[in-house]
């Protein structure tokens, strides 16, 4: 047999093993969810509904009410979402200046705090924020991670490809720098925009410690910690009813939808900003 068709074969198991990692473990939630409660209390692994049925979103969205951590999660994403992504352009924007004095004490600097890990500044930030008066507030959730080095030096990377000479040519002609950055940079640059709106809007949508260390009114819940209560039953089981797997699977997918929904739109614009982000100097 040929080398290159028995790499393919081989190439070929191990990804299909690959995805089915991947898929079954969602197909099973789907098919619990699309069950009746009865059929979804039976063992094993499921890949089709059994006795069709929507009670579990219904029951989850309606009288487990999580449409309300649904929308503070909407809340926080969208807005954390939208200022990361345009903090971190005007960031790279400001870096790629020639003649911004301290230009590369600035980057290093950026680079050290992406080396800083997360749990070393999660008690100084906790302080920040109780001083503020944004505990218990969404505020506080869309501050956090407002901004990102891995987002600023992405968007810097990508506006170094942009010719310079339009920007001179703009610039001649009498443009501002906020003119050539939503003029020329910014439309140029969709691919890169894409790939941090992608990873921003993923990240903050499965955000789950700062909710958890920033909020403790139950109203102002974002969707993953009031996952974490409805699965491990601890805030629901107060209910008088049965949490029924059915029920607990329906809120994991109606977690998913958004992400599922964004990912195809996008996919081809974070592709290319991926590869353009990781090889222009």
């Amino acid at each position: 047999m040929n080398r290159g068709i028995a790499f393919r074969l081989i190439n070929g198991f191990f990804l299909t093993v690959l995805v089915l990692t991947m898929l079954l473990p969602v197909l099973n939630t789907l098919a619990i969810s699309l069950s009746t409660s009865l059929a979804s209390m039976s063992p094993g692994v499921k890949l089709w509904p059994r006795e069709f049925s929507l009670e579990g979103y219904t029951t989850v969205w309606s009288r487990i009410e999580l449409w309300r951590p649904f929308l503070n999660n909407s809340i926080v994403t969208i807005f954390g979402t939208f200022f990361h992504v345009f903090l971190a352009a005007i960031a790279g924007y400001v870096l790629i200046q020639r003649d911004l004095p301290g230009r590369k004490l600035m980057t290093t600097f950026i680079i050290v705090t992406m080396i800083i890990p997360a749990e070393a500044i999660m008690i100084p930030l906790y302080i920040v924020n109780r001083d503020l008066g944004l505990l218990n507030t969404l505020a506080s959730l869309v501050i956090s991670g407002l901004v990102s080095g891995f987002s600023i030096l992405l968007m810097r990377n990508y506006f170094l490809s942009v010719p310079k000479s339009l920007a001179e040519a703009a610039n001649i002609d009498g443009a501002g720098h906020i003119r050539i950055l939503f003029l020329i940079y910014l439309p140029l640059s969709l691919p890169g925009l894409a790939t941090v709106t992608l990873f921003e809007f993923v990240s903050r949508w499965n955000q789950f410690l700062p909710a958890l260390l920033y909020i403790t009114d139950s109203s102002k819940y974002t969707l993953q910690v009031a996952l974490r209560s409805l699965i491990l039953q601890s805030d629901a089981s107060s209910s008088s009813y049965f949490l029924t797997p059915n029920i607990r699977m329906a809120g994991i997918m109606i977690a998913l939808i958004p992400l599922l929904i964004i990912y195809p739109f996008i996919q081809k614009y974070f592709v290319k900003g991926i590869m353009s982000g990781s090889t222009k100097e």
